[in-house]
């Protein structure tokens, strides 16, 4: 199971952490992602990190703004977003899958899901 919360609503311009925490299994050997879904749009791949957190990977569109890390203790995964935008409004999700070593963007290639938490940032 994967809970994400820490969403909500920001100004453009403002800093927000989402998390992902883990329940029911342990997820230390699972690369982790984040994507997101605005209204009437594909989900979006936004970053990924390997099990071993030593390797992160992000889309274009976030990189330099936004950082996913992970807690391998707490079975936690972050994503720390900073220069919101409004175009940054979506649904973010956290997802999972084991790590085999290759890099997957791919909304398809991820396993397990967390529930979604809203993040609105207004002009």
């Amino acid at each position: 199971q994967l809970q994400a919360s820490g969403g909500g609503l920001v100004q453009a311009g403002d800093s927000l952490r989402l998390s992902c925490a883990a329940s029911g299994r342990t997820f230390s050997w699972y690369a982790m992602a984040w994507f997101r879904q605005a209204p009437g749009k594909e989900r979006e791949f936004l970053a990924t990190i390997r099990w071993s957190g030593d390797s992160t990977y992000y889309a274009d569109s976030v990189k330099g703004r936004f950082t996913i890390s992970r807690d391998s203790a707490k079975n936690t995964v972050y994503l720390q977003m900073t220069s919101l935008k409004p175009e940054d409004t979506a649904v973010y999700y956290c997802a999972a899958r084991w790590d085999d070593g290759s890099r997957y963007v791919e909304r398809r290639q991820y396993t397990y899901w967390g529930q979604g938490t809203q993040v609105t940032v207004s002009s």
